[in-house]
């Protein structure tokens, strides 16, 4: 069920930059291939990198929206939204190439402005409360040692 969910989201996220910009069928594709290739990053990916990664925010929004951005530029069509002018191709599929790497472009800075951001808050985090738990609070698990209470009740 977890898979299921995950692989929804991970649809909506990458239809989210390309809604009001495609038809309904690469609309239904951007979804598929995002949730396969959100599958992968979650699955694959991050057990080789070995990343910390709890809620897999990054193998679903950050890789499917990232897709999603991608495949709008690819898929964007003047006969939903003629963003450039009714006689101006919007995406690649409807003529205009570029629409692809003004995409990467924004992506690149999208990821620029968010790796920088998140090493700063993690930076001052550190600095004033710190990032991680002991390891006997850990074990002990965080909902009794941060918040005194348990979660779960597995001895029913």
């Amino acid at each position: 069920m977890l898979g299921f969910c995950s692989g929804a989201v991970a649809g909506l996220v990458a239809i989210t930059p390309a809604s009001g910009f495609v038809q309904p069928f690469p609309a239904l594709l951007i979804g598929l291939v995002a949730g396969i290739f959100c599958s992968f990053m979650v699955f694959a990916v991050k057990s080789r990198l070995g990343y910390d990664d709890s809620l897999d925010a990054f193998g679903v929004h950050g890789a499917g929206g990232t897709l999603g951005a991608l495949l709008t530029g690819l898929f964007a069509t003047k006969a939903i939204n003629a963003a450039f002018g009714k006689d101006v191709p919007t995406g690649a599929i409807d003529g205009h190439w570029g629409q692809l790497l003004n995409q990467l472009a924004g992506v690149g800075i999208a990821w620029t402005i968010s790796i920088v951001g998140t090493l700063v808050l993690l930076f001052v985090v550190d600095k004033v409360i710190g990032l991680r738990v002991s390891a006997d609070q850990e074990s002990a698990g965080l909902d009794l040692s941060q918040h005194g209470e348990e979660g779960y009740d597995l001895n029913s």
